[in-house]
C-alpha cells in the first residue's frame, strides 16, 4: 500500500497493556501516558480506570493537549474484580453492569469516544442460550445508560472461548447474534475483533471478520502463544510480534489488515481506531515491545 496508513485508520496503543503496571487503575499512569502522548506515531490511545480523581484530572488534561483520539477499556475493571455480565446470579450480573456504568462515567470524564468490555465466562452446554440472553440484557442497559449521557460508543470485544479468558463471546456467529439483537434498539453499539484472539478461537481473519463486518467498529492488533502451554506468554497474554512459538507476525498482520481493508472497515472517509494490544514479558521493556509493534505494522502495510 502506497497511501499513508493514517489515511485509513487511527493507529492506537492500549496503555494498560503496554504498561501492565497500571492495569489496576494505579501506578505510574501519568508517566507512562506521557510517553505515548509524546510519540507521534500514535494518533489514538486506549486507557482504563484511573482510581485517583486527581490523577484522572491530570490525565484528562494531558490527553486534551496530545490531540490523541481516546477510547476507554473497561475490560480491566471486569477482569480484576472477576465480574460477569452474563452471570445467572442476578446480583452478580447487576454488579458487573454497574461496574461498566462507572467506566462509562469515567470515559465521559476524560473525553473518550468509545468504551469497550468483554462478555462473562462461557457456561457451555444448554445454558449458553440463556447466558446470551442475559448478556444482551446487560449490554442494552449499558447502551441505554451511555446514550442518556451523550454519544459514547459501546463496544463488545470478542475473546477466546476455550483457552484463556473462556468468554461467552466467543465465535463470530455468536458475536453476530448478540450485535444484531442489541442493534435493534441501540445504534451506539458495535463489535471489536482482535488479531490476538483469532488463533485462540481457531478462526482465520475471513472467518472472524466477515460474519460481523456490519457491526464492526474497532479492531486490535497483537499476538498470542497457543502451542506451548509452559511458555509464560501462553494464552491471551499478548506477547510481542514474532516471539518464538507465537502465532502472529508480519504475514498474519498483513492478511488481517487486507480483510479489514477489503470490507471497507479501513477507509479514508471515517478512519476507525485500530490499536496495538501488546504486553512485555517479565524481562522485556515496554518501549522495545512497542517499537517492535510499530516496525511490524510498517512492514505489513507495505505488503498490502
Amino acid at each position: 500500500m502506497q497511501d499513508s496508513i493514517y489515511k485509513f485508520m487511527k493507529v492506537g496503543l492500549i496503555h494498560f497493556m503496554a504498561y501492565p503496571q497500571v492495569m489496576k487503575g494505579e501506578g505510574p499512569i501519568l508517566e507512562t501516558l506521557q510517553k505515548i502522548a509524546e510519540d507521534d506515531f500514535f494518533t489514538a490511545v486506549e486507557v482504563s480506570w484511573i482510581k485517583d480523581a486527581k490523577v484522572r484530572e491530570k490525565a484528562k488534561k494531558l490527553l486534551e493537549v496530545s490531540h490523541l483520539t481516546v477510547a476507554y477499556g473497561a475490560q480491566p475493571r471486569l477482569l480484576v474484580k472477576k465480574l460477569n455480565l452474563n452471570s445467572f446470579d442476578e446480583a452478580e450480573r447487576k454488579e458487573a453492569v454497574n461496574e461498566v456504568k462507572s467506566g462509562v462515567d469515567e470515559a465521559y470524564e476524560i473525553g473518550a469516544k468509545s468504551l469497550a468490555f468483554l462478555s462473562g465466562t462461557d457456561p457451555r452446554g444448554q445454558e449458553r442460550e440463556q447466558a446470551i440472553k442475559l448478556l444482551v440484557s446487560s449490554i442494552k442497559e449499558i447502551c441505554h445508560y451511555a446514550k442518556s449521557k451523550g454519544d459514547l460508543g459501546i463496544t463488545l470485544e470478542i475473546f477466546d472461548q476455550e483457552i484463556d479468558k473462556k468468554c461467552l463471546i466467543g465465535p463470530a456467529k455468536d458475536a453476530r447474534r448478540v450485535a444484531a439483537e442489541v442493534r435493534k434498539e441501540f445504534d451506539n453499539f458495535g463489535l471489536m475483533v482482535d488479531l490476538s484472539h483469532l488463533p485462540l478461537l481457531g478462526e482465520t481473519p475471513e472467518q472472524a471478520i466477515m460474519p460481523v463486518k456490519d457491526f464492526l467498529v474497532h479492531a486490535h492488533m497483537g499476538n498470542c502463544i497457543l502451542k506451548d502451554k509452559e511458555h509464560p506468554g501462553y494464552g491471551d497474554q499478548h506477547p510481542r510480534f514474532g516471539i518464538k512459538g507465537g502465532e502472529n507476525d508480519v504475514k498474519e498482520l498483513t492478511e488481517y489488515l487486507k480483510v479489514l481493508l477489503n470490507i471497507g472497515f479501513l477507509n479514508p472517509q471515517n478512519p476507525p481506531m485500530v490499536s496495538f494490544e501488546v504486553k512485555p514479558l517479565a524481562d522485556e521493556s515496554s518501549e522495545v515491545v512497542i517499537a517492535n509493534a510499530k516496525r511490524v505494522l510498517r512492514e505489513a502495510w507495505i505488503k498490502i
